[in-house]
């Protein structure tokens, strides 16, 4: 048995009932943007024109609003990338008949999920007068377009998988620096204080342990060592580190990035960790591999696997098939681009609207971004039991 990827059923956001100064900047009053409520909208009167299957690669055009928005989508990939991208593009159609298209032009690229390619894609886009880009997901062109500079250019919603973010270059989709900097915030909370980090050395590391310990000081905990790892083999030789350098810590937080952690937790259980004194915390990259006893006891912070909402069903009864959390974040960027649009209209879109501290809540909860690019969210905290996330809290934070 495998953990699955999480899968949400989205919620419909409401944008007509936006507040308008809490886009435009306004101070927060420590509540959540109220600017999607699902109670707002209302199931179309017919339901939308079920998908084709394979659809066309040439350059798509929904809504006829006066607020262009580009989307760049890997439709004609091969394998799990084609698919993934063809799901937002369903995603996309409904949020559009939902929300966006009186409010919206919609303009979709095939990035044929080329990076070098996609990358082009991108910059024309970001020069041709689009009020957003949506995507890309290709990995290597997020980062690229991260690296660009320009007062002018317009907001981007990367939906690439692991992309750290940059300024107004925005990290849609959940990464292991979010996840285990929420798991390690929620145990900080009840109360433990001294925190190792283990984490697989690399760009990425330095990301992790910042995450890690801004989430460990609002609640007056701190990472007390990084021990990077570079491989299996030297799974051991990290805790055996760890053994050498900190006394009994409170919690370890143990990243795998694209590896399977049972390596690091093989070492750990030889050390009696998980154990009365010590808690492990994982991240939601572990769930990508098989189930397995190690795991067992294991805290992680991640999506809501078992979230249902308003468009779920119809989304199923259009498209054919169950809504995941790829359609989710499609929807989610698609309905949050439609309600600024709505609240303040073509020319209301920049990075002080983005990056509202009170936050947008969406089909994969509530989040937020930040000025460095990526995002934070508020998700519900699982222990493993029996091989199965057991909710231990509904969420880890609020904004």
């Amino acid at each position: 048995m495998e953990f699955d990827r999480p899968v949400h059923g989205p919620r419909t956001w409401v944008v007509a009932s936006m507040l308008a100064m809490s886009l435009l900047g306004c101070q927060s009053k420590g509540a959540v943007s109220d600017a999607l409520d699902p109670a707002a909208i209302q199931a179309p009167n017919q339901p939308a024109a079920v998908a084709v299957a394979n659809a066309s690669l040439a350059t798509q055009s929904l809504g006829t609003g006066p607020t262009k928005v580009a989307m760049l989508l890997p439709l004609s990939a091969s394998g799990p990338a084609g698919e993934n991208g063809r799901k937002m593009l369903d995603a996309a159609k409904l949020a559009m008949t939902d929300l966006g298209n009186p409010l919206l032009t919609l303009t979709i690229e095939d990035t044929r999920g080329d990076a070098t390619y996609s990358q082009q894609l991108a910059v024309k886009a970001i020069t041709s007068g689009a009020k957003v880009v949506i995507g890309p997901t290709e990995l290597a062109a997020a980062q690229h377009v991260a690296k660009l500079s320009g007062s002018n250019r317009p907001v981007v919603l990367a939906l690439a998988d692991n992309f750290a973010g940059g300024p107004g270059v925005y990290a849609v989709c959940l990464s292991e620096a979010d996840s285990a900097a929420a798991g390690a915030g929620a145990i900080a909370a009840k109360g433990a204080k001294k925190f190792v980090l283990l984490v697989p050395a690399g760009a990425s590391a330095d990301i992790m342990e910042k995450r890690v310990a801004n989430s460990l000081s609002v609640y007056g905990a701190a990472l007390a060592i990084t021990i990077p790892y570079t491989s299996a083999d030297s799974a051991a030789k990290a805790v055996a580190d760890m053994g050498s350098l900190v006394d009994v810590p409170d919690a370890v937080v143990v990243a795998s990035g694209d590896s399977n952690p049972s390596p690091i937790l093989i070492a750990l259980k030889a050390k009696g960790i998980p154990g009365k004194s010590t808690s492990v915390i994982g991240t939601n990259r572990w769930l990508e591999h098989p189930t397995s006893p190690l795991l067992e006891g294991a805290y992680i912070a991640t999506l809501d696997q078992h979230e249902t909402g308003p468009i779920s069903d119809r989304f199923k009864a259009t498209f054919n098939y169950q809504a995941d959390v790829n359609v989710a974040y499609a929807y989610d960027m698609v309905a949050l681009t439609a309600g600024i649009a709505s609240a303040a209209g073509p020319n209301g879109f920049n990075r002080q609207v983005f990056e509202n501290r009170s936050g947008f809540r969406g089909s994969t909860g509530l989040f937020r971004f930040r000025a460095d690019g990526s995002s934070e969210r508020s998700m519900p905290f699982y222990r493993i039991e029996k091989g199965a996330l057991k909710p231990v809290a509904k969420s880890t934070s609020s904004f």
